[in-house]
């Protein structure tokens, strides 16, 4: 994951935010060593000059914590990569673009904290761990399906982790602050992109809402394990986020846009879940399959 990665807001073609993120305290946070905001490379370069200090790394469950929200960005972004040049329409193609790429850079960051902590890269963790060994939400790593599919399972992740970010940007960890601090504003982004596109899809033909009806029973129900609370989360105390603090407003936000396009959700089941624990769908070991082949077939490639 080390090849450079430009402003995607340069070329983003999106309607406009709904400006619902506001600078706050924690932006001033997002500075590394460089004096830049804060990248993936100063945080490894900051985990390197502490251990040369002796300075506190990350404990283990600051570690555990960032290791799951980068797993989920890590997917999602690979998920989500898949649809270039198969998108819609050429602007769409572009927009699904960038959203992986905001989403490779928070999984790079979130990453990279947690290596510092077991002296390993966030390529390391990405492409040399084991299906088990990741951390990821099983929403995370549901197939791509159709356009519908995909859109509703963005308007899920991107509503949880505007809130997430939202509210991590209080942690106590000031790194895992000033990662927050700079992915909200970009996840500000995705919810009104998947917004619209939910708005429009329902409101389009009979074919639209049909798939998009069909999308939401197929995705709605990994949902609930974004909001399950276990003893990670208590143990963090402020330095985390307690998942279920989140869902009021998750479902205050999603209910009025589900709403709007006169959607119904009630009477859908929750699935198992299980990915904090390491137990995945059958879905992800053939995408890891696929994302991990090049790494392990040449050790230390850069590109």
């Amino acid at each position: 994951m080390n090849q450079p990665l430009g402003d995607s807001s340069a070329t983003r073609i999106l309607p406009n935010s709904s400006q619902r993120s506001q600078p706050h305290d924690g932006s001033q946070a997002a500075v590394g060593p460089s004096g830049h905001v804060l990248r993936p490379e100063d945080i490894a370069l900051a985990a390197r000059q502490a251990a040369s200090t002796g300075e506190d790394l990350p404990g283990a469950d600051v570690a555990e914590y960032a290791l799951r929200l980068g797993d989920d960005a890590l997917i999602l972004a690979q998920r989500l990569g898949h649809w270039i040049s198969r998108g819609p329409e050429l602007e769409e193609d572009v927009a699904l673009g960038n959203i992986a790429l905001d989403e490779l850079g928070h999984a790079r960051s979130f990453l990279s904290y947690a290596g510092s902590a077991w002296n390993k890269s966030e390529d390391e963790l990405a492409y040399f761990r084991r299906e088990e060994e990741f951390r990821s939400a099983h929403l995370f790593e549901q197939p791509n399906g159709d356009f519908a599919a995909t859109i509703v399972r963005q308007f899920i992740a991107s509503n949880y982790q505007f809130l997430l970010y939202q509210a991590l940007m209080g942690s106590s960890d000031p790194t895992l602050a000033a990662i927050a601090a700079k992915a909200v504003k970009e996840v500000d982004y995705h919810v009104d992109h998947s917004s619209q596109w939910v708005l429009r899809l329902a409101g389009g033909t009979d074919e639209s809402r049909r798939r998009m009806v069909a999308a939401l029973k197929l995705m709605w129900p990994f949902a609930a394990e974004l909001f399950e609370d276990d003893s990670l989360s208590d143990r963090l105390g402020s330095a985390g986020v307690t998942p279920s603090s989140l869902r009021a407003g998750f479902d205050l936000a999603t209910g009025a846009v589900l709403a709007e396009a006169e959607l119904d959700i009630s009477g859908i089941e929750r699935a198992t879940g299980g990915g904090r624990s390491g137990h995945h769908s059958e879905h992800l070991g053939f995408m890891l399959a696929e994302m991990q082949v090049l790494a392990r077939e040449f050790p230390g490639a850069s590109w």
